[in-house]
């Protein structure tokens, strides 16, 4: 994978309080302490919070991202390269820039890094912790709103970060055992019993690891790697084969595809449409335990 100076220069040098040693990919998180320490025109930080959170208090230059907008556009099959054009330059985002995306729940933070990887955008990171974590160090907080615009550019839309329902069924008939397939819901709605669609229960074969797993209870930090490593161990989930990661609608299975290229997953995909669509659909196979 390409990445850009910068990030090597202002991203992994700085986040040494996350165990980068130990990570495959420590660029992906940075931490609070360290994102302060970057000079304002070498990063884009993104706020995906919501504008009343956004407008109450934010981190210094950063911008608001409302993502909502391009959920739908995922959803609709309409995220295409002059979509994104359009969307990343409103928000500043640009190929020669790293993007430290801040939330107050990693769900939000990690779609909105699934989001901005599936355009082409290489250089994408997370603040660990998110917005609690900020506050809790005890860090500046502005109430200036920032924006910022770019000069537009073509993205390479990168297709194979998002899975669709043809593909798990192709993984299920014509390629068993070749792919991760990842529940990354409750254990009741893995289950079957609790139910948000018209069927319950699971994909075939899909091993179940729910998000919050991968977060520490009392901080919300991702876990450290060797905890992860364990985690993933524990689940059979092999990080040299592909892996397709679902939920219900696409941000918990976020999480997990974040935390599988954290530790150096190869080809991690996210079913975004996940239960939403499988579970209501009349041709998927399902699992029930």
């Amino acid at each position: 994978m390409m990445t850009f100076s910068l990030a090597v220069v202002y991203l992994l040098p700085l986040t040494a309080s996350a165990e980068p040693a130990k990570y495959a990919n420590p660029t992906l998180l940075v931490e609070a302490e360290d994102l302060v320490k970057i000079p304002a025109d070498k990063v884009r930080i993104l706020d995906v919070r919501g504008k009343a959170k956004y407008d109450a208090g934010q981190i210094p230059n950063a911008v608001l991202a409302e993502t909502g907008p391009w959920s739908k556009k995922v959803i609709d099959n309409q995220a295409d390269g002059p979509f994104w054009t359009d969307a990343l330059a409103a928000v500043g985002v640009s190929p020669k820039v790293p993007v430290v995306l801040v939330s107050e729940d990693i769900r939000d933070a990690a779609r909105a890094w699934w989001f901005l990887s599936y355009a082409g955008v290489q250089n994408v990171a997370v603040l660990n912790g998110g917005w609690t974590a900020y506050v809790a160090a005890n860090l500046p907080v502005s109430k200036d709103a920032t924006t910022a615009t770019v000069e537009k550019v073509e993205w390479p839309v990168a297709l194979g970060r998002k899975s669709t329902k043809e593909d798990l069924l192709a993984f299920l008939k014509e390629e068993k055992g070749k792919a991760n397939i990842v529940d990354a819901r409750s254990p009741e709605e893995f289950s079957g019993a609790q139910k948000f669609a018209t069927q319950g229960g699971h994909v075939p074969g899909a091993a179940h690891l729910e998000w919050t797993d991968l977060l520490d209870p009392k901080t919300k930090k991702l876990l450290p790697a060797a905890d992860l490593a364990k985690l993933f161990a524990d689940r059979k989930i092999d990080l040299g084969k592909p892996c397709v990661t679902y939920c219900q609608s696409g941000s918990r299975a976020s999480v997990v595809a974040f935390g599988l290229s954290l530790m150096g997953a190869k080809d991690v995909r996210n079913y975004y449409k996940s239960w939403s669509e499988w579970g209501n659909a009349t041709d998927t196979p399902v699992e029930k335990k």
